[in-house]
């Protein structure tokens, strides 16, 4: 329900560190991965009725315990997912820089 929050996060900081750094195409590709797998998962949950366009949200808040569903689904899935994002990133990275060393 609120997994996409955490790699939300990350797409914003991405974001604002690549503008300020000027940073290269590969942290762009970050961006860009993250930016896209956050927009299908806000379009995931809303399809499911996970999210709501009323307040608070996201149904899970609505129950009595929905705050601490709402926290362990940010750390058990939202966490990894970026985790798993960025080393997918990372290692996509490391090859090819070392493609264009050899080239």
């Amino acid at each position: 329900m609120c997994c996409f929050l955490v790699p939300l996060a990350q797409a914003v900081a991405t974001t604002v560190y690549r503008k300020v750094r000027n940073s290269g195409e590969k942290v762009r590709t970050l961006e860009k991965m993250l930016w896209g797998g956050s927009i299908m998962l806000i379009v995931d949950h809303i399809i499911n009725g996970e999210l709501t366009w009323k307040y608070p949200f996201f149904t899970a808040l609505t129950d009595a315990g929905g705050a601490s569903v709402f926290l362990r689904e940010l750390l058990t899935v939202g966490v990894p997912m970026s985790l798993a994002i960025t080393a997918i990133w990372g290692i996509w990275a490391l090859i090819s820089e070392r493609r264009t060393a050899k080239a």
